[in-house]
């Protein structure tokens, strides 16, 4: 189709001006089909709150997702999903497990929620070969410190999974977002490989300082620095150069399909940064491949 195809070209345009004929998403979120319904019915209903719409666009069937992230030149993706009440998670896990069986170019992904079940189907998952947890405190509405979490903030270390974590309180904060529990929960488990999603928005320069301390802490750019997150909560100009400083800790990430705006606005938003072709060649590929490659 015709507007397929010019938003691929879009993507496949940027990523030529890098030398790149590939690239890693390191946050993308595919899930059971009511569970992603859910998931867009907040982002429909969230324009009150935030004071400017969130219209979803690639609300398409799943084949067509994974066909176009393939289009555009993603070598790997994950299915990010996370559960808001107990008993979910390992039935999440469940479906994950079989999506990356018949979507070899998707990460194994899984979550977990505190209950005392956790750490065993956590262990279960790394048996299974799974390569990226996903945490979201603000809609477990949960503290990471909650002592069903030890054991498997234990495994997970030992195991060396990343779990790509939503942490700072942006879009909506949330009881237990922020840094200040990442921050003690590091001094707990400071092997914790961690990658805080949306680099910690709007909570920047914290996280920030959380990766400085932390040489397992990574952050992930998904949805900062586009017009849309400008409006909500600007990357402050001034910390810029800490991102030269991370560069091997810094991944790119888009939250396909739940973005409110083209694709390419993503990857373009993280080019336009100033920082070098070097430093965005890292953070659109080789820290992906690095990671979970």
């Amino acid at each position: 189709m015709p507007e397929l195809d010019h938003d691929v070209a879009r993507v496949r345009a940027l990523l030529a001006d890098l030398g790149l004929d590939s690239m890693m998403d390191i946050h993308t979120h595919f899930m059971p089909h009511n569970v992603l319904a859910k998931v867009w019915g907040y982002f429909d209903a969230v324009e009150p709150r935030l004071g400017q719409p969130w219209p979803i666009e690639y609300r398409t069937e799943e084949d067509a997702r994974t066909q176009r992230l393939r289009a555009y030149g993603v070598e790997r993706f994950t299915s990010l999903l996370y559960p808001h009440k107990p008993g979910m998670a390992q039935w999440l896990n469940g479906w994950a497990g079989e999506f990356a069986d018949r979507t070899p170019d998707c990460v194994r992904t899984g979550t977990f929620y505190p209950e005392a079940e956790a750490a065993s189907y956590v262990r279960a998952a790394i048996d299974d070969g799974v390569g990226v947890f996903k945490c979201h405190v603000q809609v477990g509405d949960y503290d990471v410190h909650d002592p069903l979490l030890d054991d498997v903030w234990g495994a997970i270390q030992d195991a060396d999974v990343p779990v790509v974590i939503h942490c700072g309180s942006g879009p909506e904060p949330g009881r237990f977002t922020g840094p200040d529990p990442v921050d003690a929960l590091m001094r707990r488990f400071p092997r914790l490989p961690l990658v805080i999603a949306h680099m910690g928005m709007p909570e920047y320069a914290q996280f920030l300082d959380l990766a400085d301390r932390y040489e397992s802490v990574r952050l992930d750019t998904t949805m900062v620095f586009t017009a849309f997150s400008e409006r909500l909560a600007p990357f402050p100009v001034d910390l810029r150069p800490r991102l030269l400083d991370l560069q091997k800790r810094i991944l790119f990430g888009s939250d396909f399909p739940n973005i409110p705006y083209p694709y390419a606005d993503a990857l373009r938003a993280v080019m336009e940064l100033g920082l070098g072709d070097d430093w965005a060649r890292d953070v659109v590929r080789e820290n992906g491949r690095g990671l979970v490659g």
